[in-house]
């Protein structure tokens, strides 16, 4: 095993989901760092390993980082595991990686599930541009402003919440961005009560309402980006609209135009027709 920091992502609930690789790096590290060591413990003997186990996570003191540095500088290996997903994604693990790097050893990723990429694939919606914002903040006044500020974000949005706390958030959000904006519920992925709903926020606050179980577990919401109106095309592609549209019809204009700027297709589209009124 080559000197180094071994970043290694983790099932999110189906032990199958840990790769081979993954698995060969876990048995030959020295030692792993690891968020929660019973839990870690677990997936270790799951799959017949015996590995040296470290605790690092959010209120491990300067000693301990100061530690596994010092392993990988005297030519040791160390894995940095998450309790579930892939380490770094709303945790603290940049911290050890950063130390690494800077004293000049390797910092290899053993790629594999994340949360909050797979409720992205099965949610329906788009995926060509998203933003991840982590879990907001838990005071409601805080959160509020949160989400105002992320109003006009035209990109998919990714949050993880808590059980206790996904009822608040999905009023909040209901209050934000409007009760009919589609957003996503996805619950306990990849566990048997795994759970994947597309609807407008009101609809999934009613379900989360209705229903307890689904105030249970791993919570990933996502919200549809926000549609631009036409006061969002500004001059330049306002003007190279209407220039492609005397060559061309006006929803293949739209199409190239929306390809290239990353503005809704709908909206150009309907630019389009309104200058055509004029």
């Amino acid at each position: 095993m080559n000197t180094g920091l071994y970043v290694v992502a983790t099932p999110i609930g189906n032990l199958q989901d840990l790769s081979a690789r993954a698995v060969e790096v876990l048995g030959q590290v020295d030692l792993i760092a690891a968020e929660d060591t019973r839990h870690t413990q677990r997936l270790l003997q799951h799959n017949g390993l015996s590995s040296t186990l470290v605790a690092y996570h959010d209120h491990s003191d300067a000693r301990v980082l100061q530690r596994l540095c010092e392993h990988i500088a005297n030519n040791g290996s160390v894995a940095l595991v998450t309790d579930a997903g892939t380490p770094l994604i709303s945790d603290p693990g940049y911290r050890l990686v950063r130390a690494v790097q800077n004293a000049g050893f390797a910092v290899t990723p053993i790629p594999g599930p994340c949360a909050a990429i797979a409720a992205l694939s099965a949610s329906g919606l788009a995926t060509d541009r998203f933003v991840f914002e982590g879990f907001l903040p838990a005071k409601p006044a805080a959160r509020a402003s949160r989400l105002a500020e992320l109003s006009d974000t035209a990109a998919t949005m990714i949050f993880y919440e808590s059980p206790h706390r996904v009822l608040g958030t999905l009023a909040a959000m209901v209050s934000v961005f409007g009760a009919e904006r589609e957003a996503v519920f996805a619950r306990e992925l990849t566990k048997t009560f795994e759970t994947i709903k597309r609807a407008s926020l009101q609809s999934l606050h009613s379900l989360v309402t209705q229903d307890s179980n689904q105030r249970k577990g791993e919570i990933v919401l996502l919200i549809a980006g926000a549609q631009p109106s036409s006061s969002t095309i500004s001059r330049d592609v306002a003007s190279l609209l209407e220039r492609l549209a005397e060559e061309l019809p006006a929803k293949t204009v739209a199409a190239v135009v929306a390809e290239h700027t990353g503005l809704r297709k709908k909206v150009l589209y309907e630019f389009l027709l309104s200058r055509k009124s004029l």
